[in-house]
């Protein structure tokens, strides 16, 4: 009998300095890319497949519907999920043979349905999956190609911040995938490439404007299309009565094409102004717009489908955004400055958009006008900013990375910076300024967030990109704020006295969810992706022990839940009491080709079940 062929086992490094997100320092920019979204690949699946921690330190992942198997070595793993691979082989593949890249990776596994069987809905989606992979590493290349030229950021430090996650969401397979945008299109409208870019106007007939505004200076109201004609900076040749509307330059193109649209052109009730004014800047959500020293950043429609959506505002959104800044006018925004003077809410409080003139809707015309509060100086950062790794290499064509002596971590994100220069300062040891550094957070942050759902029902989706972090000229957390007029969740159970607020409040906005979704989503949301997030950066950064950090995170909650001060909020008893949470999943919510801004909430997304590292 023939021996079987030697299994061929991928090799271990000696560092985690090999894994294979650490080439992201590779001089070549695909190599680079593809190692990044191979890592993105893998924690997904480990993940949302439920797969241990291997004993041997290498990651098996059975791949029955191809015969097969993937096998990559484990130089971190994070508690959390933040864990760091080298490149993967095939079972029994010949010594010449070259890793398993990203594009090979995503069809492999979009041939299995972790959970599920053999489910239509995300058969029908493995190519899409695989494609999407693709234009996501095509589109990074290019980003980190960029950021090697100029390495330079501007002294707009928000902005900075917003541009920073040239890689995206490191539990997202296709974390930078925009289908439809050129290349030409790219190099204006991404906020990874800094472009920038003079909006498109259109002037609209009062007789299908649809507007809203709580927008007040000096006490006054402003009315949506006075603040916007004054956001246009320039004269535009409005026909008496009209207002003036921006729209992304993308947009417009898209727009054109829909027979609604078409006919209000043609029937004069809506009118092409061309582009005005001075540039505007996309922000880390591509779509919402900023301008250094102005009153007011754009969250505009924009029809490409980014990451899992399309990202055209939905009417129920900017009804969602006005209603939530009155709610937090009538009293509520005092008491929680009164205990939380810190953080707050970057406020939506004014739209325009276009209705038919039969009083239906337009979609793909709404834009909300949200409150810029932030100046140019402010040492300012959204989370998923602050972790990002940057793939920067040096001018010589050499490695960026971090030498060993330079600093804790190989990837030399924003926070391992501002921890680095912490301890220079302090004199202490990089570990113990980030326990320091992450209790502020949970002071700065989460308890706030907490005490809103106490005081008055209603749940942030506070995840990474959501929450911005102020910090102190040193770099210490010292306040916070969340965005989003999507990412409200009202208690079913507080309805009352949420009504009792604000009367009507969810008549037009559509917040109000059970609370056993508000839950799962709560969980999901600040404490799997936000908190749980953080520490698995801090861990796979190698700038502090995850178990360690979770372990403050259970002594922050048990305060919360019980201490001098307690909360009436369920979070952190779910936290600290279940053995299992809800966590989204991003790969087979792309499998199923899920749209997560369609649909009830309860199903926008697919969701499994992870074990909780708090009980662990």
């Amino acid at each position: 009998m023939e021996n079987a062929p030697e299994q061929r086992k991928a090799p271990v490094a000696e560092s985690p300095r090999h894994a294979a997100a650490d080439l992201l320092q590779h001089p070549d920019p695909c190599t680079a890319a593809d190692a990044a979204a191979v890592e993105n690949l893998l924690r997904c699946w480990v993940r949302e497949a439920g797969l241990p921690a291997p004993d041997d330190g290498t990651l098996r992942i059975p791949l029955p519907a191809s015969g097969t198997a993937l096998l990559a070595p484990v130089h971190y793993w994070s508690p959390t999920g933040w864990h760091r691979f080298g490149l993967p082989f095939l079972v029994n593949a010949p010594e010449p043979s070259l890793p398993a890249d990203a594009v090979t990776v995503a069809a492999l596994l979009a041939r299995e349905t972790p959970g599920s069987g053999n489910d239509a809905a995300a058969s029908s989606s493995g190519p899409d999956l695989v494609g999407r992979v693709a234009d996501s590493l095509r589109r990074t290349v290019t980003f980190i190609r960029e950021r090697r030229e100029r390495p330079a950021d501007g002294p707009d430090l928000f902005l900075a911040s917003e541009q920073a996650l040239v890689l995206g969401h490191p539990l997202h397979p296709t974390p930078k995938s925009r289908e439809g945008l050129s290349e030409a299109e790219a190099r204006l409208y991404s906020p990874e490439l800094r472009g920038s870019f003079p909006l498109h106007w259109l002037a609209v007939a009062p007789s299908v404007l649809a507007t809203d505004s709580a927008w007040t200076e000096r006490g006054r109201p402003v009315p949506a299309p006075q603040l916007m004609a004054r956001l246009a900076e320039t004269a535009l040749a409005l026909p008496d009565g009209y207002a003036a509307l921006p729209l992304h330059p993308w947009q417009l193109r898209e727009v054109r094409q829909r027979a609604e649209t078409a006919a209000l052109f043609d029937d004069g009730l809506l009118r092409d102004l061309g582009t005005h004014g001075s540039p505007w800047h996309p922000t880390s959500s591509v779509r919402t717009v900023h301008r250094s020293g102005s009153p007011a950043m754009l969250k505009l429609s924009l029809g490409l489908r980014i990451t899992n959506s399309q990202r055209e505002n939905l009417r129920k959104e900017l009804h969602r955004g006005v209603e939530v800044h009155r709610l937090l006018r009538r009293g509520l925004s005092k008491q929680w400055q009164a205990a939380h003077p810190g953080f707050d809410i970057v406020r939506d409080p004014a739209w325009l958009a276009v209705d038919a003139p039969d009083g239906s809707s337009v979609p793909g015309l709404d834009v909300m006008i949200r409150h810029n509060p932030f100046n140019p100086s402010d040492n300012v950062s959204c989370i998923a900013g602050l972790v990002a790794p940057r793939p920067q290499a040096g001018t010589d064509g050499t490695s960026g990375a971090a030498r060993p002596e330079d600093g804790p971590s190989p990837l030399q994100s924003r926070l391992a910076t501002v921890i680095t220069r912490l301890a220079g300062r302090t004199g202490h040891p990089c570990a113990v300024v980030a326990a320091e550094w992450f209790l502020r957070y949970l002071e700065q942050v989460v308890r706030p967030v907490l005490w809103l759902d106490a005081a008055a029902g209603i749940v942030l989706e506070a995840h990474q990109q959501n929450t911005l972090l102020l910090l102190d000229a040193d770099g210490w957390p010292v306040g916070g704020r969340y965005r989003d007029n999507q990412g409200y969740y009202f208690r079913e159970s507080r309805r009352a006295q949420l009504d009792a607020r604000l009367p009507g409040i969810g008549e037009h906005s559509d917040t109000f969810v059970s609370d056993e979704v508000t839950d799962e989503r709560f969980a999901y949301y600040l404490a799997i992706n936000n908190v749980l997030g953080l520490i698995g950066a801090f861990g796979s950064q190698r700038l502090a022990d995850e178990w360690l950090l979770l372990a403050a995170f259970r002594h922050f909650l048990s305060d919360v839940a019980s201490g001098p001060a307690p909360l009436g909020t369920s979070l952190p008893a779910l936290l600290l009491d279940s053995p299992v949470l809800r966590c989204k999943a991003n790969l087979l919510t792309r499998l199923h080709g899920l749209d997560e801004l369609v649909g009830p909430v309860d199903t926008q997304s697919v969701y499994v079940t992870i074990t909780n590292p708090l009980r662990s």
